[in-house]
């Protein structure tokens, strides 16, 4: 570990090293133990070099985006945390929107939404990044990641930089192959590219601020990771959770959200344990009274005392 740290500072990076920097600063929920170390990156060469020197000292890496979608243990992360702000973003040519992944995922489709291009307006409120959307192939409002996706340039845990097409990517209901990779193991999206179609700017406005207002209107304000579980091939998740009259219900300082049922909101001092043991309740009471197994869509990650309950309950 020292060693880690040394090579960091040989590397002129030792003035930005933060150490034991609590993931809560770092995650939308507002939980989350301590980093052993992180640093916060805004260039692609960073970002490699930093993921290929973690890899040669055999400590293990992980990258955060927005914090969105995922919940740290309290105990936090053992390792290095790379917090990725590379935020360029560009049309090089038309049609064709080229992010990298640390650009927030509204930001690129109020990028394109202002030049009258259509095809991400859906993500105008969606919190996280790019990286993150991808990985998740996050969606709303009938449209999806998936529709739009070109390319996605990867790294590798073995250094190597493959630029990977829409098809490799093997994109799912809310979810890709490198979704299906554990963390620690996934290939990292250093940035991609969207085709995009013409579209009327005025019209593109009016969808974007007709999503913001439904978003307003449904998703709580206050801290959270996002939607727990995924829908089923039924029934949306939350709606399986509020016929189990679970809105409201509360562990410590996580209850879930009277606006949204499926939603954990951190009301002000929640721990990761606490929204743990709610997300848990409402998957065994959705069992129980429907016989459904919700998937979650949020991931758990860093040093839990055990690993978390997120397999069926059957």
């Amino acid at each position: 570990m020292h060693a880690f740290v040394e090579l960091l500072q040989v590397r002129g990076y030792s003035e930005r090293l933060l150490i034991n920097e609590p993931m809560a600063n770092h995650t939308t929920i507002r939980v989350g133990g301590p980093a052993d170390w992180m640093l916060v990156v805004t260039r692609l060469d960073e970002m490699i070099e930093l993921v290929g020197l973690s890899r040669k000292a055999g400590i293990p890496a992980m990258v955060v985006g927005g914090g969105s979608n995922i919940l740290v243990a309290d105990k936090g992360i053992r390792g290095f945390v790379i917090i990725n702000r590379c935020e360029a973003i560009e049309m090089p040519t038309a049609g064709t929107l080229e992010c990298e992944a640390g650009v927030p995922i509204k930001a690129a489709s109020r990028y394109a939404i202002e030049r009258g291009w259509e095809g991400l307006e859906w993500a105008c409120g969606v919190p996280g990044t790019v990286g993150g959307a991808v990985v998740g192939n996050a969606g709303a409002y009938g449209g999806c990641i998936a529709d739009n996706l070109a390319w996605a340039d990867l790294l590798h845990t073995d250094g190597r930089i493959e630029c990977a097409s829409a098809a490799q990517l093997e994109f799912s209901y809310r979810s890709s192959v490198l979704k299906r990779v554990p963390s620690l193991e996934r290939p990292l999206v250093l940035r991609c590219a969207f085709n995009l179609k013409p579209g009327d700017t005025a019209e593109l406005e009016r969808r974007a601020q007709s999503y913001t207002r439904q978003r307003t209107e449904r998703i709580p304000s206050e801290p959270s990771a996002g939607s727990v579980f995924k829908r089923t091939l039924q029934f949306p998740a939350g709606f399986l959770v509020e016929q189990c009259g679970l809105k409201g219900y509360q562990v410590g300082g996580a209850q879930v959200s009277k606006l949204h049922a499926n939603v954990v909101i951190n009301t002000g001092n929640a721990s990761a344990a606490d929204v743990a043991q709610v997300i848990n309740h409402m998957r065994r009471q959705v069992w129980e009274n429907h016989g459904l197994q919700l998937e979650l869509e949020i991931e758990f990650v860093g040093d839990w005392p055990a690993e978390p309950d997120t397999r069926s309950t059957k």
